[in-house]
Protein backbone atom coordinates (compact mmCIF):
# COMPACT_ATOMS: atom_id res chain seq x y z
CA UNK A 1 0.00 0.00 0.00
CA UNK A 2 2.65 2.46 1.44
CA UNK A 3 4.98 1.01 -2.28
CA UNK A 4 2.21 2.05 -4.58
CA UNK A 5 1.60 5.18 -3.46
CA UNK A 6 4.80 6.27 -3.54
CA UNK A 7 5.29 5.26 -7.68
CA UNK A 8 1.81 7.70 -8.15
CA UNK A 9 2.96 10.45 -6.42
CA UNK A 10 5.74 11.16 -8.61
CA UNK A 11 3.92 10.66 -11.80
CA UNK A 12 0.76 12.90 -10.13
CA UNK A 13 3.41 15.51 -9.90
CA UNK A 14 5.03 15.25 -13.18
CA UNK A 15 1.27 15.55 -14.91
CA UNK A 16 0.24 18.75 -12.83
CA UNK A 17 4.01 20.22 -14.00
CA UNK A 18 3.36 19.44 -17.26
CA UNK A 19 -0.23 20.75 -16.91
CA UNK A 20 1.50 24.03 -15.25
CA UNK A 21 3.99 23.99 -18.03
CA UNK A 22 1.40 23.87 -20.72
CA UNK A 23 -0.60 26.44 -19.13
CA UNK A 24 2.04 28.76 -19.11
CA UNK A 25 3.30 28.20 -22.92
CA UNK A 26 -0.22 28.63 -23.75
CA UNK A 27 -1.01 32.37 -21.24
CA UNK A 28 2.41 33.11 -22.77
CA UNK A 29 1.33 32.68 -26.48
CA UNK A 30 -2.05 34.92 -25.58
CA UNK A 31 -0.07 37.66 -23.72
CA UNK A 32 2.41 37.12 -26.50
CA UNK A 33 -0.45 37.41 -29.23
CA UNK A 34 -1.82 40.83 -27.14
CA UNK A 35 1.16 42.18 -27.13
CA UNK A 36 1.52 42.08 -31.09
CA UNK A 37 -1.79 43.09 -31.21
CA UNK A 38 -1.99 46.42 -29.02
CA UNK A 39 1.65 47.21 -29.75
CA UNK A 40 4.21 45.84 -32.37
CA UNK A 41 1.48 45.61 -34.77
CA UNK A 42 1.25 49.52 -34.77
CA UNK A 43 5.06 50.47 -34.38
CA UNK A 44 8.30 49.94 -36.96
CA UNK A 45 11.33 49.65 -35.40
CA UNK A 46 15.23 49.66 -37.19
CA UNK A 47 18.98 50.37 -35.84
CA UNK A 48 20.08 50.57 -39.17
CA UNK A 49 19.73 54.61 -38.89
CA UNK A 50 22.56 57.41 -38.40
CA UNK A 51 22.24 61.29 -37.53
CA UNK A 52 22.60 62.98 -40.55
CA UNK A 53 22.72 66.78 -41.79
CA UNK A 54 23.21 69.59 -44.66
CA UNK A 55 26.86 70.33 -44.04
CA UNK A 56 27.89 73.61 -45.36
CA UNK A 57 30.62 73.53 -47.55
CA UNK A 58 32.69 77.31 -47.26
CA UNK A 59 34.60 78.42 -50.15
CA UNK A 60 36.27 81.62 -51.31
CA UNK A 61 34.67 83.63 -54.17
CA UNK A 62 38.22 85.50 -55.55
CA UNK A 63 41.06 83.79 -55.39
CA UNK A 64 44.60 85.07 -52.83
CA UNK A 65 46.59 84.33 -50.52
CA UNK A 66 45.33 83.10 -47.28
CA UNK A 67 46.78 85.92 -44.79
CA UNK A 68 44.89 84.30 -41.41
CA UNK A 69 42.94 81.06 -40.02
CA UNK A 70 40.77 81.65 -37.37
CA UNK A 71 38.92 78.43 -36.81
CA UNK A 72 40.31 75.03 -35.89
CA UNK A 73 38.24 71.66 -36.38
CA UNK A 74 35.73 70.67 -33.95
CA UNK A 75 35.18 74.60 -33.01
CA UNK A 76 31.75 76.34 -32.40
CA UNK A 77 31.16 79.39 -34.98
CA UNK A 78 28.08 81.85 -35.12
CA UNK A 79 26.63 82.63 -38.81
CA UNK A 80 28.93 85.70 -40.13
CA UNK A 81 31.60 84.88 -37.64
CA UNK A 82 35.12 85.53 -39.71
CA UNK A 83 36.47 81.97 -40.48
CA UNK A 84 39.44 82.89 -42.60
CA UNK A 85 40.69 85.73 -44.34
CA UNK A 86 42.62 86.01 -47.78
CA UNK A 87 45.17 88.84 -48.77
CA UNK A 88 43.14 91.77 -49.27
CA UNK A 89 46.08 94.04 -51.01
CA UNK A 90 44.99 92.58 -54.92
CA UNK A 91 41.37 93.79 -54.27
CA UNK A 92 42.19 96.87 -52.57
CA UNK A 93 44.08 97.91 -55.67
CA UNK A 94 41.01 97.07 -58.02
CA UNK A 95 39.18 98.52 -55.94
CA UNK A 96 41.25 102.06 -55.88
CA UNK A 97 41.67 101.63 -59.75
CA UNK A 98 37.94 101.28 -60.49
CA UNK A 99 37.44 104.19 -58.24
CA UNK A 100 39.25 106.20 -60.17
CA UNK A 101 38.12 105.50 -63.53
CA UNK A 102 34.29 105.97 -62.19
CA UNK A 103 35.76 109.98 -61.15
CA UNK A 104 37.29 110.26 -64.97
CA UNK A 105 33.82 109.12 -66.58
CA UNK A 106 32.38 111.72 -64.29
CA UNK A 107 33.98 114.11 -65.62
CA UNK A 108 33.70 112.83 -69.14
CA UNK A 109 29.71 112.97 -69.11
CA UNK A 110 29.94 116.61 -66.93
CA UNK A 111 32.28 117.64 -70.51
CA UNK A 112 29.74 116.27 -72.60
CA UNK A 113 26.84 117.60 -70.85
CA UNK A 114 28.47 121.00 -71.49
CA UNK A 115 29.03 120.33 -74.99
CA UNK A 116 25.49 119.59 -75.30
CA UNK A 117 24.17 122.45 -73.78
CA UNK A 118 27.23 124.66 -76.18
CA UNK A 119 25.61 122.93 -78.92
CA UNK A 120 21.79 123.52 -78.10
CA UNK A 121 22.13 126.89 -77.75
CA UNK A 122 24.37 127.50 -81.11
CA UNK A 123 21.85 126.11 -83.02
CA UNK A 124 18.75 127.60 -81.68
CA UNK A 125 20.80 131.08 -82.38
CA UNK A 126 21.23 129.93 -86.28
CA UNK A 127 17.85 128.51 -86.61
CA UNK A 128 16.38 132.16 -85.46
CA UNK A 129 18.85 133.62 -88.39
CA UNK A 130 18.09 131.47 -90.78
CA UNK A 131 14.74 133.72 -91.71
CA UNK A 132 17.23 137.13 -92.31
CA UNK A 133 19.00 135.12 -95.00
CA UNK A 134 22.39 135.55 -92.61
CA UNK A 135 23.05 131.91 -91.95
CA UNK A 136 23.65 129.40 -94.92
CA UNK A 137 22.26 125.92 -95.16
CA UNK A 138 25.09 124.58 -95.31
CA UNK A 139 26.05 125.88 -91.43
CA UNK A 140 22.64 125.36 -90.07
CA UNK A 141 23.14 121.37 -90.73
CA UNK A 142 26.43 121.67 -89.25
CA UNK A 143 24.86 122.64 -86.16
CA UNK A 144 22.30 120.31 -86.34
CA UNK A 145 25.12 117.81 -86.95
CA UNK A 146 27.05 118.72 -83.94
CA UNK A 147 24.10 118.55 -81.10
CA UNK A 148 23.21 115.29 -82.83
CA UNK A 149 26.63 114.22 -81.56
CA UNK A 150 26.48 116.26 -78.88
CA UNK A 151 24.31 113.71 -77.63
CA UNK A 152 25.26 110.39 -78.87
CA UNK A 153 28.45 111.33 -76.80
CA UNK A 154 26.88 112.46 -73.59
CA UNK A 155 24.73 108.88 -73.65
CA UNK A 156 28.24 107.14 -74.01
CA UNK A 157 29.65 109.36 -71.46
CA UNK A 158 26.66 107.90 -69.22
CA UNK A 159 26.88 104.57 -70.26
CA UNK A 160 30.59 104.86 -69.38
CA UNK A 161 29.70 106.09 -65.71
CA UNK A 162 27.38 103.36 -65.36
CA UNK A 163 29.64 100.44 -66.38
CA UNK A 164 32.29 102.19 -64.08
CA UNK A 165 30.29 102.40 -61.03
CA UNK A 166 29.12 99.03 -61.65
CA UNK A 167 33.17 98.10 -61.46
CA UNK A 168 33.48 99.66 -58.02
CA UNK A 169 30.34 98.11 -57.00
CA UNK A 170 31.81 94.79 -58.27
CA UNK A 171 35.30 95.87 -56.71
CA UNK A 172 33.58 96.36 -53.28
CA UNK A 173 31.99 93.08 -53.30
CA UNK A 174 35.20 91.25 -53.53
CA UNK A 175 37.00 93.25 -50.71
CA UNK A 176 34.51 91.95 -48.76
CA UNK A 177 34.76 88.51 -49.79
CA UNK A 178 38.46 88.68 -48.52
CA UNK A 179 36.77 88.14 -45.48
CA UNK A 180 35.48 84.25 -45.63
CA UNK A 181 32.54 84.03 -43.53
CA UNK A 182 30.21 81.19 -41.92
CA UNK A 183 27.00 80.61 -43.56
CA UNK A 184 25.65 78.71 -40.72
CA UNK A 185 26.14 78.03 -37.00
CA UNK A 186 27.70 74.86 -36.26
CA UNK A 187 31.32 73.12 -35.74
CA UNK A 188 33.91 73.44 -37.91
CA UNK A 189 35.02 70.54 -39.06
CA UNK A 190 37.56 68.74 -42.44
CA UNK A 191 39.44 72.29 -42.05
CA UNK A 192 42.13 72.76 -45.00
CA UNK A 193 42.81 76.18 -45.22
CA UNK A 194 46.81 76.76 -44.05
CA UNK A 195 48.37 80.01 -43.17
CA UNK A 196 49.92 80.96 -46.56
CA UNK A 197 48.20 79.06 -49.14
CA UNK A 198 47.42 80.27 -52.38
CA UNK A 199 43.37 79.68 -53.38
CA UNK A 200 41.52 79.85 -56.51
CA UNK A 201 37.78 81.24 -55.96
CA UNK A 202 35.36 77.29 -55.02
CA UNK A 203 38.30 76.07 -53.56
CA UNK A 204 36.94 73.93 -50.55
CA UNK A 205 38.02 75.64 -47.20
CA UNK A 206 36.27 73.80 -44.42
CA UNK A 207 32.94 72.47 -43.80
CA UNK A 208 30.92 73.93 -40.68
CA UNK A 209 28.18 71.35 -39.53
CA UNK A 210 24.84 72.82 -38.37
CA UNK A 211 24.63 70.29 -35.28
CA UNK A 212 21.57 71.83 -34.05
CA UNK A 213 20.24 71.39 -37.24
CA UNK A 214 20.26 67.44 -36.75
CA UNK A 215 18.27 64.75 -38.33
CA UNK A 216 18.23 61.05 -38.66
CA UNK A 217 17.90 58.72 -41.90
CA UNK A 218 16.11 55.40 -41.10
CA UNK A 219 16.63 52.76 -43.25
CA UNK A 220 13.18 50.59 -42.98
CA UNK A 221 12.71 47.15 -44.59
CA UNK A 222 10.36 47.69 -47.74
CA UNK A 223 7.86 45.64 -45.66
CA UNK A 224 7.66 47.80 -42.78
CA UNK A 225 6.95 51.04 -44.26
CA UNK A 226 2.97 49.67 -45.27
CA UNK A 227 1.80 51.84 -42.56
CA UNK A 228 4.14 54.35 -42.78
CA UNK A 229 3.06 58.13 -43.40
CA UNK A 230 4.78 61.54 -43.45
CA UNK A 231 4.08 63.42 -39.81
CA UNK A 232 3.90 60.02 -37.83
CA UNK A 233 5.81 60.52 -34.52
CA UNK A 234 9.03 59.13 -33.46
CA UNK A 235 11.13 58.01 -30.68
CA UNK A 236 14.75 58.07 -31.12
CA UNK A 237 17.57 56.85 -29.08
CA UNK A 238 21.40 57.53 -29.74
CA UNK A 239 23.82 55.11 -28.95
CA UNK A 240 26.12 57.30 -27.63
CA UNK A 241 23.58 58.34 -25.20
CA UNK A 242 21.70 54.72 -24.82
CA UNK A 243 18.58 54.42 -23.49
CA UNK A 244 19.02 57.49 -20.72
CA UNK A 245 18.01 59.94 -23.42
CA UNK A 246 14.87 59.83 -25.84
CA UNK A 247 14.41 62.03 -28.73
CA UNK A 248 10.74 62.65 -30.30
CA UNK A 249 11.07 63.27 -33.86
CA UNK A 250 8.33 62.97 -36.87
CA UNK A 251 8.68 61.02 -40.03
CA UNK A 252 9.48 64.50 -42.18
CA UNK A 253 9.83 62.38 -45.61
CA UNK A 254 10.75 59.32 -47.64
CA UNK A 255 13.82 58.58 -50.19
CA UNK A 256 13.25 59.25 -53.48
CA UNK A 257 15.21 55.48 -54.15
CA UNK A 258 16.35 52.40 -51.93
CA UNK A 259 19.79 52.18 -50.72
CA UNK A 260 21.12 49.83 -53.47
CA UNK A 261 19.66 52.10 -55.95
CA UNK A 262 22.06 55.14 -55.16
CA UNK A 263 25.22 53.00 -54.46
CA UNK A 264 27.91 53.45 -56.44
CA UNK A 265 27.66 50.04 -57.95
CA UNK A 266 24.05 49.18 -58.37
CA UNK A 267 22.84 45.89 -58.13
CA UNK A 268 22.21 44.43 -61.78
CA UNK A 269 18.74 42.80 -61.32
CA UNK A 270 18.22 42.03 -65.00
CA UNK A 271 20.24 39.34 -65.12
CA UNK A 272 19.34 35.31 -65.30
CA UNK A 273 20.97 35.04 -62.02
CA UNK A 274 18.60 37.73 -60.35
CA UNK A 275 17.95 36.80 -56.64
CA UNK A 276 15.07 38.86 -55.01
CA UNK A 277 16.27 41.31 -51.95
CA UNK A 278 14.48 42.95 -49.37
CA UNK A 279 15.47 46.46 -49.64
CA UNK A 280 15.49 49.26 -47.52
CA UNK A 281 14.34 52.82 -48.01
CA UNK A 282 15.66 55.90 -46.12
CA UNK A 283 13.42 57.96 -44.20
CA UNK A 284 13.74 61.03 -42.76
CA UNK A 285 13.38 61.74 -39.21
CA UNK A 286 13.37 65.64 -37.93
CA UNK A 287 14.25 66.12 -34.29
CA UNK A 288 12.90 68.14 -31.48
CA UNK A 289 15.54 71.01 -31.74
CA UNK A 290 15.58 71.92 -27.88
CA UNK A 291 16.57 68.21 -27.14
CA UNK A 292 18.94 68.42 -29.60
CA UNK A 293 20.16 71.74 -27.77
CA UNK A 294 20.27 69.76 -24.73
CA UNK A 295 22.58 66.08 -26.30
CA UNK A 296 23.71 67.38 -29.12
CA UNK A 297 24.46 64.78 -31.80
CA UNK A 298 27.69 64.55 -34.70
CA UNK A 299 26.87 63.29 -38.04
CA UNK A 300 27.13 59.49 -38.28
CA UNK A 301 26.67 58.36 -35.02
CA UNK A 302 24.09 55.14 -34.72
CA UNK A 303 20.41 55.59 -33.64
CA UNK A 304 17.75 53.42 -33.02
CA UNK A 305 14.05 54.30 -34.31
CA UNK A 306 10.67 53.60 -33.86
CA UNK A 307 7.48 55.20 -35.23
CA UNK A 308 4.24 54.71 -34.19
CA UNK A 309 2.20 54.53 -37.29
CA UNK A 310 -1.40 54.24 -35.46
CA UNK A 311 -1.80 58.05 -36.81
CA UNK A 312 -2.58 59.10 -40.42
CA UNK A 313 0.69 61.66 -39.82
CA UNK A 314 -0.32 65.40 -41.47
Amino acid sequence: MSDTSNIANPQQSRKKALITLAAVVGLSAVGGGAWWYAHAANFVFTDNAYAAVEIAQVTPSVAGTISEVLVTDTQEVKKGDVLVRIDPTDTRLALAQAEADAQRALAQRAAAESELARATIDLQRRQALVGSGSVSGDELTRAQNALTTAKANLDAAKAAVAQTQARVEQAQVDLGRTEVRAPVDGVVAKRQAQLGQRVQAGFSLLTVVPVHEMHVDANFKEVQLEKVRVGQPAIVHADIYGSSVTYHGVVEGFSGGSGAAFAAIPAQNATGNWIKVVQRLPVRIKLDPAELQANPLKVGLSMNVEIDTRSDGR
